[in-house]
């Protein structure tokens, strides 16, 4: 039996257009893996950076790096649809005009990601997004995280020089984002079903490359470190990290960089609880044995091709 089916009245058991008032809360820290770069406009440009309090605490100010909400929820979205288009679970487009596709004004509105992460189309209909998310801001200030890369674009000889021109050409500059940086962050489900939660974890923990130029790098680990279950939203992302950001700094005046996975998580957990005690609602949270056997059932649902499968066809709607 699942760890879910315990806190199935937190859940629906199908879909329905009118709202509930029911909140899934997922507790994540985000770690870079390797270089990574998280921008809105093209080479070259800086990362995008925002100016904060550093904690609830200390109210000095830091600049510190942004991921972006759409930057986040639009790769985890393409992790979900590479999976539904590999069973056909992808439908004929509202235009007529071939299958369900991201940014072509062509969504099905039938398939699970249309109606969990929603659409709009330009002709009619539309479904708002029960995935509510945030913009991520880096746990350390980006004086802390960031660096820059020289690169270059050669040749078939392997240099960069072009003869033709006398000169050098390509060269260029690119800020990054140093791997063992960390982003804490809550991502929320609305009235969502047990099948629909397990779909959007799922992709959560699936993906593995976010920001610019993903081919190459981006790579991030997602760790899900709780699970709350409540009937309003908790806190957001900045409050959170700022909420952590109090509890390592301690009494230095900054954080050590890097800092080990186990510290992070451990603090994240116990700067989530504080923080939802302030919450004027109702909150029950998984504990952290519950949280982790979530995690395994994921592995073990993910790994089944045909449990995976029969999860997604159950979700019609």
């Amino acid at each position: 039996m699942s760890i879910l089916n315990q806190y199935a009245n937190h859940l629906l058991e199908a879909y329905t257009n009118n709202p509930q008032g029911r909140y899934v809360s997922l507790l994540l820290v985000r770690r870079i893996e390797s270089e990574a770069i998280f921008r809105t406009e093209g080479s070259g440009e800086a990362q995008n950076k925002e100016f904060v309090h550093a904690g609830l605490e200390d109210r000095s100010l830091i600049r510190r790096v942004v991921i972006s909400k759409r930057k986040q929820t639009a790769t985890e979205r393409r992790t979900g649809r590479e999976l539904l288009r590999r069973h056909d679970l992808l439908y004929e487009g509202e235009s007529d005009e071939g299958l369900c596709a991201l940014n072509t004004n062509n969504p099905c509105g039938k398939c699970v990601d249309c109606m969990v992460y929603g659409y709009a189309a330009g002709g009619g209909g539309a479904q708002k997004s029960r995935v509510i998310t945030d913009d991520a801001f880096s746990l350390h200030p980006a004086a802390q995280v960031i660096d820059v890369r020289t690169f270059n674009a050669p040749y078939e000889d392997g240099t960069p020089w072009d003869p033709e021109e006398g000169r050098m050409t390509g060269l260029g500059e690119d800020e990054y984002v140093r791997p063992e940086a960390v982003f804490v962050e809550i991502e929320t489900l609305k009235d969502v079903t047990m099948d629909e939660l397990r779909y959007v974890l799922g992709n959560v923990l699936r993906t593995a490359r976010y920001g610019a130029i993903s081919s190459r790098i981006g790579k991030v680990k997602n760790h899900l470190v709780g699970v709350a279950f409540s009937d309003c939203e908790l806190f957001s992302n900045l409050e959170l990290t700022q909420a952590v950001y109090d509890r390592l700094r301690g009494e230095d005046d900054e954080l050590d960089f890097p800092i080990p996975s186990e510290q992070i998580v451990q603090e994240t957990r116990a700067a989530a609880n504080e923080l939802s005690q302030r919450v004027v609602g109702d909150v029950t949270w998984l504990s952290t044995d519950e949280s982790e056997t979530l995690v395994e059932e994921m592995i073990d649902l993910y790994s089944d091709k045909e449990r995976s499968a029969a999860m997604l066809k159950r979700m019609e709607y």
